[in-house]
């Protein structure tokens, strides 16, 4: 088995993401909030108008976005802006085989409702080839999507649906059947334990702690890593906070108390930005607070303005590049046209946006392996290939192909950062602490679990 892209992200990503809107009322719907009009087509070179969403001239792309979600405009931004970028400079660039791409987005403003109805227009009305670099509080619309036979490629899986049905590709690839019928083998989806291990390895830490809301998605998250950490061998200690009023005060006595060394959470941003406020306050030394993907953003600095301490502890993990590494050509690639088509962005970058970069050059591999004549069919074949898929250096390797249920260790990779307020670059920022994340892998167990 190849590097896995683990199941272990998308749970994070679920919990970190769900807790809030899940105990909302009133996760509203909004209408599809614009349009993103391409440059003029190119010269067509005799290309046929081959599939739905393609002309000669033209390939039509969706994006759904919970861009007015009940978590803000920025939580879950991040992919569409760096898939927008990445069309962008590919316009400039001549198109693809005369095509110039536009794309359509959509803000489903977070609910399962809006999310429909972005989904039905986009197919119905808007007649897309493909959806690329999504990222939605619920995917309600994934069953008509895969009813519909319309490839979904490179986009976040937050919830189980890119473990469930064909057509959908999520980021990190997936190796379940997705049969449609159900989540990954019959309902269980694994976990492995490399960031655990690593952490271990690394800093030699034994004793940690793992914080979550009094709210299901979180408790179920927070549950996982404390499976995972205990298979690595550490003393966990659980905390479980309030969603309305969390007692982050008792949390951090109760850590002083009992020797906590790294610190694990299925919460959100404010939620780790009031945690670490409490650490600071109680004096807590960490050896390290770690935090997803989703949180790793350069918005820290402002985040946890008030938790200095705490926030120079940061670590973050992934499976796709820091954006902040531009000795990689395919980072610099996205770093230009982020300045150069969302210059207001470079103070908000994300991991997400780099990611939906990614997702975005996915598709666009897969349908250029098509030449002249596209049709989703084709690229599909392109994106359930044996052959895993790095995007162009950004990701962790991914594939498709399914396999039987997991068993036995794997190896699995990962990259990982840290916040810094000074880094080597200038200013602060995320600074990579592996060599290299398709090397930096360990062989561990995959622990099964049900969503």
């Amino acid at each position: 088995m190849t590097c896995t892209r683990p199941s272990r992200v998308a749970a994070a990503l679920a919990a970190t993401l769900l807790v809030l809107c899940g105990s909302l009322s009133g996760c509203g719907t909004r209408l599809p909030e614009s349009d993103f009009a391409a440059p003029g087509p190119t010269a067509t070179g005799g290309n046929p108008a081959s599939d739905t969403g393609v002309t000669p001239s033209q390939i039509t792309i969706g994006i759904v976005t919970s861009l007015t979600s009940p978590l803000g405009t920025e939580v879950l931004s991040g992919p569409r802006y760096g898939a927008l970028a990445f069309f962008q400079a590919l316009n400039a660039a001549g198109g693809l085989h005369g095509r110039t791409v536009r794309v359509v987005t959509c803000d489903d403003s977070g609910s399962g409702l809006g999310n429909q109805q972005c989904v039905h227009q986009l197919i119905d009305q808007d007649r897309v080839f493909a959806f690329a670099a999504g990222s939605v509080l619920d995917y309600a619309g994934a069953p008509y999507v895969s009813g519909k036979a319309v490839p979904d490629v490179g986009s976040q899986p937050v919830g189980t649906e890119y473990q469930r049905y064909p057509h959908l590709y999520g980021i990190y690839g997936s190796n379940a059947p997705r049969d449609g019928r159900s989540v990954g083998w019959d309902g269980t989806l694994f976990l492995t334990t490399e960031v655990y291990r690593f952490f271990k390895q690394r800093l030699g830490v034994r004793r940690a702690a793992v914080v979550a809301y009094n709210q299901a998605e979180s408790l179920s998250y927070a549950q996982q890593i404390e499976q995972g950490l205990t298979a690595e061998g550490y003393h966990v200690l659980t905390q479980t906070v309030d969603l309305a009023l969390p007692a982050f005060a008792t949390v951090a006595t109760a850590m002083a108390s009992d020797g906590t060394q790294i610190v694990f959470d299925a919460m959100d941003t404010q939620g780790n930005a009031g945690l670490c406020q409490a650490l600071d306050a109680a004096g807590v030394k960490l050896a390290a607070k770690v935090t997803n993907v989703q949180n790793w953003t350069q918005t820290v600095s402002r985040d946890y303005a008030a938790a200095p301490g705490c926030r120079a502890a940061l670590w973050a993990t992934s499976a796709s590049r820091n954006y902040a590494d531009t000795q990689y050509p395919a980072v610099q690639q996205f770093r230009s046209a982020v300045r150069r088509y969302y210059p207001e962005r470079e103070p908000l970058l994300s991991a997400w946006e780099l990611e939906g970069w990614a997702g975005a050059q996915w598709l666009t591999d897969a349908m250029d392996s098509c030449g002249a004549a596209l049709t989703r069919a084709c690229a599909e074949r392109f994106m359930n290939r044996a052959q895993p898929y790095d995007a162009h250096g950004l990701l962790i390797p991914a594939d498709f192909t399914p396999e039987p249920r997991p068993s036995g260790p794997t190896r699995a990779c990962l990259d990982v950062a840290r916040w810094q307020d000074s880094t080597p670059a200038g200013g602060p920022g995320w600074v990579t602490q592996v060599p290299d994340m398709d090397t930096n892998c360990f062989e561990v167990p995959q622990l099964p679990y049900r969503p």
